[in-house]
């Protein structure tokens, strides 16, 4: 898939599973379960375990499955990563090089942020999407709606501490994607082999995402609608 595509599919899709577990062996397992879940998209962290190696292996093996990077801190890492076949990279913060770097290669890239600064640098830089990290220590959900606010041209994935209480309201608040760690992949499922468990999340959190959407779509209908009507009030008003 070409960048355009994987980002445009992370959009649709609206959840990035975060795998980061103790062996290669629980990371295709996950992998596997998301997946049969409805979340064709993986995020092997480079805390597993060969990780590289486990990446190659989904990436031959799942053709239909968008296999990324997460907790990229460099180019070195970086270029394995792609070289092994991975479609983005994810990182908890910002290098520049590593942005840069993804751009040359073509493949879409991640970059974690936090503070508005922040979030403008990565940007400006030319990442395809920013992930606010850690979210819900610095307010969650209202501080994401404050970023978009100010920031609304800039596509923003929500990560750190998103459960399934707080799932839709990033959403709702303006995220496009939120990343998901142990709430969709909980230890305890790993370990006992529960891949219906974590299938059953993968849908839940799928649904979370849906439901935000079509909450949103009569609010941007009305909004719309109310710009028309201011419209046509202004054209048809007499002029004196």
């Amino acid at each position: 898939m070409t960048k355009a595509e994987v980002c445009g599919l992370i959009q649709e899709i609206g959840v990035i599973p975060a795998i980061r577990v103790s062996s290669a062996e629980d990371a295709h397992f996950a992998a596997d379960a998301v997946t049969s879940g409805g979340i064709p998209i993986v995020e092997i962290t480079m805390t597993v375990p060969e990780a590289v190696k486990l990446i190659s292996h989904l990436v031959h093996y799942h053709p239909k499955m968008i296999v990324g990077a997460g907790t990229v801190l460099n180019t070195e890492t970086a270029s394995k990563c792609v070289d092994a076949g991975a479609s983005f990279i994810t990182s908890p913060g910002f290098n520049p090089r590593i942005v840069e770097f993804a751009a040359k290669t073509q493949t879409a890239v991640l970059p974690g942020a936090l503070t508005p600064s922040e979030v403008i640098e990565a940007w400006e830089a030319g990442s395809d999407l920013i992930k606010v990290f850690p979210c819900a220590q610095v307010g969650g959900e209202q501080y994401i709606k404050v970023l978009k606010t100010s920031l609304p041209q800039v596509p923003l994935v929500a990560a750190g501490g998103v459960t399934q209480h707080s799932a839709e309201q990033y959403i709702l608040a303006g995220a496009v994607a939120i990343g998901v760690g142990k709430e969709l992949i909980p230890p305890d499922a790993i370990e006992h082999r529960e891949s219906e468990r974590i299938r059953e999340l993968a849908q839940r959190f799928v649904g979370f995402v849906r439901e935000a959407r079509q909450r949103l779509t009569p609010q941007k209908e009305n909004r719309a609608g109310g710009k028309t009507d201011f419209l046509k009030l202004h054209k048809h008003s007499p002029s004196k």
